[in-house]
């Protein structure tokens, strides 16, 4: 099998122009795959089998979305295997997806978000990159990933926007506020050593995600707010503070680089306090 999966992986690389991020979880869940059939033919994969898989997968507690997720893979996986003819039938077809849980997203309340955004010191470089950060991702609303890979050349001050490189490996161009411009300034203003990518670490080498991911922690942990808020999290109180302040749905999608508007659609929900205080503007006997 590991020769199907091989060619199917460069296909997503070369053809589909799939993300690094990409690549690797599709490699993950088919390896996973894999090690559950053994050393078996292709052509004796069969709905049986993967109704065994899928039952395999439950019985390690997986989420629901994890289990959708890795079903997928194997649908893009199977259906590439038809097109370039290594099988003739499609063992996935009439596999059905498990329900998925209805989860609405952790978002920071926007006073939660200043207070973040404003707990870097701002006499050190360190703190200022820092800072910087925060207020890009919150600007922006970008992926963590996207942010990592920002270059200094991609902020056009003047014009108050950023170029990113999304997934897929998609470009586009996002507004990008005053304030997380006017400290991306200060920071660069700041640095010790140039280089041409916008964040560094303490090596003066481009940031990693785990690095993001260790700053925000810090200052999670020295604020007292939410335990597990990670950088994605701040995305989800970017596009849930534009719609709950007006901002259509449509635009929303566009900022945040969803090629289905389904996929924005669960920040739409609206936050209790704000419920609240339509109820009670609503209702006669509030």
């Amino acid at each position: 099998m590991q020769r199907y999966i091989d060619k199917f992986l460069r296909y997503l690389e070369i053809e589909k122009n799939a993300s690094l991020h990409t690549l690797l979880n599709y490699g993950l869940d088919l390896k996973d795959f894999q090690a559950f059939v053994g050393e078996i033919d292709i052509e004796r994969i069969d709905y049986l089998l993967l109704r065994k898989y899928m039952a395999h997968l439950k019985e390690r507690n997986m989420r629901s979305k994890t289990v959708s997720r890795k079903l997928s893979c194997l649908r893009s996986f199977f259906r590439f295997l038809c097109r370039e003819g290594y099988l003739k039938n499609n063992p996935v077809l009439t596999l059905m997806s498990p329900k998925k849980e209805k989860t609405l997203p952790v978002f920071l309340t926007e006073e939660e978000v200043i207070q973040l955004i404003e707990s870097p010191p701002q006499d050190t470089e360190q703190g200022l990159r820092d800072r910087a950060i925060l207020e890009t991702l919150y600007s922006t609303g970008m992926r963590v990933s996207e942010l990592i890979n920002l270059n200094a050349s991609d902020i056009d001050f003047i014009g108050g926007v950023v170029k990113v490189m999304g997934k897929g490996k998609k470009e586009r161009l996002l507004p990008i506020g005053d304030k997380a411009t006017e400290a991306i300034r200060k920071y660069l203003d700041k640095r010790k050593k140039p280089a041409e990518a916008l964040f560094l670490n303490k090596n003066y080498r481009r940031i990693t995600d785990r690095g993001i991911r260790d700053i925000l922690s810090r200052y999670i942990r020295n604020l007292s707010l939410k335990k597990g808020i990670s950088p994605h999290k701040i995305r989800h109180s970017f596009a849930t503070h534009l719609l709950n302040r007006g901002a259509d749905l449509r635009s929303v999608q566009e900022l945040l680089g969803h090629a289905n508007i389904s996929t924005t659609q669960i920040y739409t929900h609206l936050t209790t306090d704000r419920l609240k205080k339509i109820y009670d503007r609503a209702h006669p006997r509030a």
